[in-house]
Formats: C-alpha cells, sequence, structure tokens
C-alpha cells in the first residue's frame, strides 16, 4: 500500500480537525447529553469511518478496503470494552454527569496519542523484526485467556498502581470543583478528585493501547490503516457512552464474546511468524 506523506497530513489533518470540532461543538459548556445529541453524534462517527473505507476500497483495492473494515470493526469491539471500565471509573468517582463528556474527550485524546505511539513502534519492529508478531500474539493470548477467567468481574480500582500512586503523593479535596483539577485553600494546593479519574482514565487507556494495537496488525500489517481504524473508533466513542451507559448490565456476555476474538487473533499473529 503506497502511502504518500501528502497522504499521511491530510489524514492526519481531518482527524485533528474532527477532535477539534468535536471539542468545540460538544464539551465547550459542560451540559447533559440527550439520548437524541448522543445518537445523532453516534451515526454521524460511523459515517465518516465507513466513508473512508470506501475511499480506501476505491482507491487501493478492495483487499485493502476489506482490511480497513476489519481492522475497524476489531477496534470499534475493543474500544466498547474500553467504554465498560470508563462508565465503571465515571460510576465509581461519582463524576457528576455534566462533566462525563469533559473527562471522555481527555480519554480520547489520550488514547489517541498512546495509540499513535505504540502504532509507530509496532509499525517499526514488525519491519525489523519478523518475530514480533509472536510477542503480539502471545500478549492477546494473555489477555484473551485473563479476560475470559474475569469476563464476569468489574474491574478493581483500587489494584491501579498509577492510581494509588497518586493518591499518596498528591493531597486530593472530597468534592469535586467544576472542571478544575488543583485549587488552593487556605495557602495550600489539593489536587481535586477530577485529576484522579483523569489518571484512571489514562492508565485505562495505556492497558487498553497495549492490547489494541497488536489486535489490529493481526488484521492488516499496514500502519496507515491501523492508525485509521484506531482514530476512527475513538472518535465516536464519547457519543457512544452516552448511548450505551446505560446498556451495560444487559451485554453480560459482550466481554466474554471479546475474549475469543483476542484469541484468535493472538493464534493468527502466532502463526505469521
Amino acid at each position: 500500500m503506497n502511502i504518500t506523506t501528502s497522504i499521511w497530513l491530510i489524514t492526519v489533518a481531518f482527524i485533528l480537525g474532527l477532535l477539534l470540532f468535536d471539542l468545540l461543538t460538544s464539551t465547550r459548556k459542560p451540559h447533559d447529553v440527550s439520548f437524541k445529541e448522543a445518537t445523532f453524534w453516534s451515526i454521524f462517527y460511523i459515517a465518516v469511518a465507513v466513508g473512508f473505507g470506501v475511499w480506501v476500497w476505491s482507491d487501493f483495492g478492495a483487499q485493502f478496503g476489506k482490511e480497513y473494515f476489519a481492522a475497524y470493526i476489531v477496534e470499534k469491539s475493543l474500544s466498547m470494552d474500553n467504554l465498560f471500565v470508563f462508565i465503571i471509573i465515571l460510576t465509581n468517582f461519582a463524576v457528576p454527569t455534566i462533566y462525563h463528556q469533559r473527562v471522555l474527550m481527555v480519554g480520547i485524546v489520550l488514547a489517541l496519542i498512546m495509540r499513535a505511539i505504540f502504532i509507530a513502534i509496532g509499525a517499526a519492529a514488525l519491519e525489523a523484526f519478523a518475530f514480533t508478531f509472536v510477542i503480539f500474539g502471545a500478549i492477546l493470548l494473555w489477555t484473551g485467556i485473563k479476560l475470559m477467567q474475569h469476563w464476569d468481574e468489574d474491574p478493581d480500582l483500587t489494584d491501579n498502581a498509577i492510581v494509588n500512586f497518586a493518591q499518596r503523593k498528591l493531597a486530593f479535596t472530597d468534592k469535586y470543583h467544576g472542571t478544575k483539577l488543583f485549587i488552593k485553600e487556605n495557602g495550600k494546593r489539593f489536587a481535586t478528585p477530577l485529576l484522579l479519574v483523569m489518571i484512571a482514565i489514562g492508565a485505562t487507556d495505556l492497558l487498553f493501547a497495549l492490547d489494541s494495537i497488536p489486535a489490529t496488525f493481526g488484521v492488516t500489517q499496514e500502519p496507515y490503516l491501523v492508525f485509521a481504524a484506531n482514530a476512527f473508533a475513538l472518535l465516536g466513542l464519547r457519543a457512544l457512552y452516552f448511548l450505551m451507559k446505560n446498556l451495560v448490565q444487559k451485554l453480560i456476555y459482550f466481554s466474554l464474546g471479546l475474549s475469543f476474538i483476542l484469541v484468535f487473533i493472538g493464534i493468527k499473529l502466532i502463526m505469521l511468524w
């Protein structure tokens, strides 16, 4: 797949433009998101992702078009699992609903940055060392098996090393202060619970990036398609959150199904070596 520098720049600019547009129109003023608003944005981002896939199919051929759509579906599935953890974090930390959008957008931006870094590292490693397929496959097998063993359990936030470290090193207030991450009380600087939520979201993004990138490389070895599939799957995550947050308890077998997908892709990656 011959992707020129100009195509890369246009794609990145387009994605950043969508992200900026989302930030300005949806999170500028904290508010409760209605079902209608969430539905509109979910459909919009799916349409954008499909439109991009149609362009790839028409300009680069059916093979790369199929790889992109397969990668997008895998990423969308993994993003859903990521979303469930976001819901648990926001619920456990009792984040006021009007600030959910702000937290989610920070989570999406962090996820995009982390995944872009891992994609670059993964692409370079795959090009230099064929054994990287085995490493990626082993990561997915381990993740899939762990997910099978604990598919019906919620993640334990008290066991998060990064969150625990922050709690030991920083003094936190007992209540939220709007969207502020730090405040001053009696001349002393305190962190707000919102900062701890951001840290928990960031730690979650890091863990999911470690699974996500190997999974997508198991579907396509084209870094451009891996990046695009990741970006478009993540961009629709904020709106999808508000559609799915009341349905989480009904999707009890989603994580179990996802575990089988990860194991399958892990085996496929190992066999590629």
